[in-house]
């Protein structure tokens, strides 16, 4: 299972890397399914190759008869091992990126563009100094969030196997091996690839939300514990060597990682107070350990006696007041400081978990009442370093303990809660109504809505009384709020700091969380304080259209205004990428929030509150997903701020944070575009004119295209449902939230997330392109050759545009029409099939002629060779994989419902997720 073709020389270890893996896999298929299932795959493998690089038709007919051949045994032995390979080829493709990242620091070459480095370098050049530098750190905030995904569906067992694999392939390319070592890595490789191909790919049973919590903070043990740390040292070493200025200055930690799982109840009912709780101790438990742990390795390494070197009079009295009396450590004041430490942090444990620690302390002691007491008696031991001479000990595991306990308190990462809108609505409505009949909430209009929820914020009294019976929802949501006010007591105000309202279209949508906020204790208006973050999400096209105005007039409540001083007059806003793609299509989409973006930057600066966005984007480009450096520098100016939030979702948590040195480059990179996009943007958010102009004609084009397909084509929606493995991908155990909203197969009410990935899956990808091509042609049909002139000159001069465009490349090169005729074959209806499909395919051609045409490419991707080559090499691996699925299909929907036919299904699913990477 192997191949070679000629590439850039700088490819060559990566071509080396899949042939090796290639090899192994084709070894282990050989010699644990037989020589026949050996033969089978490598025969597909061979004609789908010749297909692919060839346009041989002769062996896509040999292709195609194979795999229509096939029993349902094989088709279980052939669909594991082109997923397999699809995951392999993933791991040796992140090996090769961090070889060329490694290989250029080596060269002393300039900073790459997206690295802090380059940032840095920018900032300098254009004269920054250190205080402007400063400023901006002061009151940086980067966040990435991860949240639980219905579509990721790799599971944790096949993802630490990949880890093995992995590390045993940076092994060969980092060491001079001597041939006993090869042999080793040799067999431990043979061993990691038997053991990945005889692990279940598949859950056999439906994640809980308790199950997303582990699988999230499994990325704490791979990278974030460890990476983050690290980051914050070598940019502030990098800022000292750059400016002397700095000198031994730390910054604030700006940058964290954050999480919804645990804590988003939109649409799944399995979150609950009772979820939260268990979440937010699974995650003290997580960072609690890790502290625990590196103290007692510190222990045992700061072995410096006292007759041999000095220590700070701070220093002793914490030696003093350590419980460890031992004799034999007597002389050895920073080891007895560190197991005084121990014993606290132990101590805290167990407050806080209410059990002991897998490793005990020495003695008893206090508990630390917060971080901030751990963060102070770990300052202590390493001013007494620095002061006397140990400076070198004081930057090693203790830097990056101090550093971890700033970034990730007892909490670990900050949970967010998030809940729709219509929830809010009724529970509220049923409080005021509980205490008074005659007040109706859902009655009145909006002035009238928020004059009463001002009333109530205005008021001493709770709404809410014990002796009153109140309907489930309303009694989940209170327990929820209370349950948030109680993780603020017990781990601080930083474990739970966001509430989020999903498909918020008005102030009182904001007044109600504020409401129930208020029931919580989390809301004191007698103090005028605030513990949360109320953070409205405009989903839709229309409340994208409609966020700057809310905001406006939410603002010019000076209940509401109160509220902020408590929140420094900082407001986050998030913006849904999703669910405006599916409403509204790509184009319009990415237009519309673009225009939100720049009418909200100006109702902010009107009220002189500052903006924080939050970004609601997915893997694939049809939710928003794309290069992350690019997506942040192309926002307009004054949208980022030096503060910016952006989630993190499925299958690309495990590629961007899985391995450690990937993880790192990818916290870089939003660090790097944040400060980038704050010192250097323009100062009008808004570009020229006429380019606005432009945009807006191409997305009323576009919306009205997409919308005609899919909203207004009779049977479309059966269409979907008959042609993608929706219902499939429904039925896998891959999430604990349901596939829709609400029981019914509307497109409506289908979550954003399986829309995306079934389009995917058949090789479509149409949420991320369709529209733009019809816009296009009415566009220049209108403005002539000047039209196109226009939208060159705007993909030139304008980020925005050529992002969006840069990401429909991407996904257009994914595509294949000719594989997505044979999903269209699956529906049933030979006139509607024919109503659609070829609508479809007209556009793609459209489409693709267009964008080739606005970016001066011959071809897709010509612009981006490594991606280019990296889809190339990969599609003869995913082409048996959608061949054989169509296949599988057919046959399960006309009644041969086996075992075997429903898992190779699910087996092709997980395989060409693996092989598109961000599919969903």
């Amino acid at each position: 299972m192997s191949e070679h073709h000629p590439s850039d020389d700088k490819d060559l270890p990566l071509r080396d890397d899949i042939r090796l893996l290639g090899r192994v896999l084709g070894d282990t298929v050989r010699a644990q399914e037989g020589e026949a299932v050996f033969d089978l795959v490598e025969t597909i493998r061979q004609c789908s190759i010749r297909f692919r690089r060839h346009e041989d038709h002769a062996a896509r007919r040999e292709l195609e008869a194979t795999l229509d051949s096939l029993s349902r045994d094989q088709t279980i032995d052939v669909v594991r091992a082109f997923s397999y390979f699809s995951h392999l080829s993933n791991i040796a493709e992140d090996q090769h990126h961090i070889r060329r990242s490694r290989a250029h620091q080596i060269a002393g070459s300039a900073p790459k563009e997206g690295s802090l480095a380059h940032a840095l370098e920018r900032a300098f050049e254009a004269g920054m100094g250190s205080g402007e530098l400063a400023a901006f750190f002061d009151t940086a905030q980067v966040t990435p969030v991860l949240t639980a995904h219905p579509t990721e569906v790799q599971r944790k067992s096949i993802l630490n196997c990949q880890m093995v694999i992995a590390r045993l392939l940076d092994e060969r390319d980092r060491m001079q091996l001597t041939p006993e070592e090869r042999e080793a890595n040799d067999e431990a490789l043979r061993r990691a690839v038997l053991t990945l191909w005889q692990t279940r790919m598949l859950r056999t049973e439906k994640l809980s939300v308790m199950d997303e919590v582990s699988n999230g903070l499994s990325y704490f043990d791979y990278s974030f514990l460890h990476e983050l740390p690290r980051l914050y040292a070598n940019l502030e070493d990098r800022l000292a060597s750059c400016d002397r200025s700095w000198g031994a200055l730390e910054l604030p930690s700006f940058m964290q990682v954050g999480s919804w799982i645990g804590g988003d109840r939109d649409g799944n009912p399995f979150v609950t107070a009772e979820i939260l709780e268990k979440a937010l101790a699974t995650q003290a438990e997580k960072a609690l350990t890790f502290y625990m742990d590196e103290v007692h390795t510190l222990g045992s390494q700061l072995s410096v006696a006292q007759g041999l070197v000095s220590a700070s009079d701070a220093l002793l009295r914490l030696a003093a007041a350590s419980p460890d009396g031992s004799p034999h450590r007597s002389d050895e004041p920073y080891r007895r400081a560190l197991t005084g430490v121990y014993a606290r942090l132990a101590a805290t444990y167990l407050q806080l978990l209410d059990h002991q620690p897998p490793r005990h302390a020495v003695a008893p002691a206090a508990p630390y009442a917060g971080p901030a007491e751990l963060a102070e008696e770990l300052e202590v031991i390493h001013r007494s370093l620095t002061a006397n001479g140990l400076g070198a000990l004081a930057r090693g595991r203790l830097r990056h303990l101090r550093r971890a306990v700033g970034v990730f308190g007892f909490h670990l990462a900050p949970i967010d809660l998030r809940q729709n809108s219509d929830v809010h609505e009724r529970v509220v409505a049923e409080l005021i109504k509980a205490i008074d009949p005659a007040r109706d909430y859902l009655a009145q209009d909006e002035a009238g809505r928020v004059e009463m929820l001002l009333e109530e914020l205005a008021s001493p009294r709770l709404l809410a009384s014990p002796w009153l019976e109140y309907s489930e929802e309303s009694r989940g949501e209170l327990a929820i709020f209370r349950a948030a006010r109680a993780a603020h007591l017990r781990y601080g105000k930083a474990a739970v700091p966001n509430c989020i309202i999903s498909k918020t279209d008005d102030v009182s949508d904001i007044l109600e969380v504020a409401v129930l906020a208020k029931e919580a204790g989390l809301l004191r208006p007698a103090e005028g304080v605030l513990d949360v973050n109320i953070i409205p999400l405009f989903e839709t096209i229309g409340d994208l259209q409609n966020a700057a105005g809310v905001m406006d007039r939410l603002f010019s409540l000076p209940a509401y205004k109160a509220l902020l001083e408590s929140r420094r007059m900082e407001q986050e806003v998030m913006l849904g990428y999703s669910d405006s793609n599916k409403d509204g299509g790509f184009l319009t989409s990415g237009w519309e929030l673009y225009k939100a973006e720049i009418g909200l930057v100006g109702a902010f600066a009107g009220h002189g509150v500052r903006l924080r966005l939050f970004h609601g984007r997915g893997g694939s480009v049809g939710r928003g997903g794309g290069p992350s450096y690019q997506a942040i520098l192309a926002q307009p100016g004054g949208a980022v701020q030096g503060q910016i939030r952006l989630t993190e979702q499925g299958e690309v948590i495990a590629s961007k944070y899985a391995n450690p040195e990937v993880a790192r480059r990818n916290l870089e990179v939003l660090a790097a575009a944040t400060l980038e996009a704050t010192l250097f943007a323009p100062r009008e958010p808004a570009p020229r004119p006429e380019y606005l102009e432009a945009m807006d004609e191409l997305s009323a084009a576009a919306f009205a295209a997409y919308r005609n397909l899919v909203y207004e084509t009779d049977g479309f929606e059966r269409y979907f449902w008959e042609s993608t493995v929706i219902s499939e991908i429904a039925a896998l155990n891959i999430g604990s939230r349901p596939a829709s909203r609400k029981k019914s197969t509307a497109i409506e009410d289908l979550r954003a997330i399986p829309w995306v990935f079934s389009w995917a899956q058949c090789r479509i990808m149409l949420p991320g392109w369709y529209g733009f091509g019809s816009a296009v042609e009415a566009y220049l049909a209108k403005h002539g050759e000047a039209g196109m002139a226009r939208l060159k000159a705007m993909h030139k001069e304008w980020s925005f545009f050529a992002t969006l465009l840069s990401n429909m490349d991407m996904v257009l090169a994914k595509s294949d029409i000719a594989i997505a005729s044979r999903y269209a074959d699956l529906v049933k209806d030979t006139a509607l099939r024919q109503a659609i499909f070829p609508r479809i395919e007209a556009e793609h051609a459209r489409t693709v002629g267009m964008l080739l045409q606005i970016s001066g490419q011959a071809a897709l991707l010509d612009a981006n060779p490594l991606l280019k080559r990296s889809i190339h090499n990969r599609f003869p691996y995913l082409d048996p994989l959608n061949h054989v699925q169509v296949e599988l299909l057919h046959r399960y929907r006309d009644g041969h419902q086996d075992e075997r036919v429903r898992r190779g299904i699910h087996l092709s699913i997980n395989g060409i997720a693996a092989g598109l990477r961000n599919s969903g």
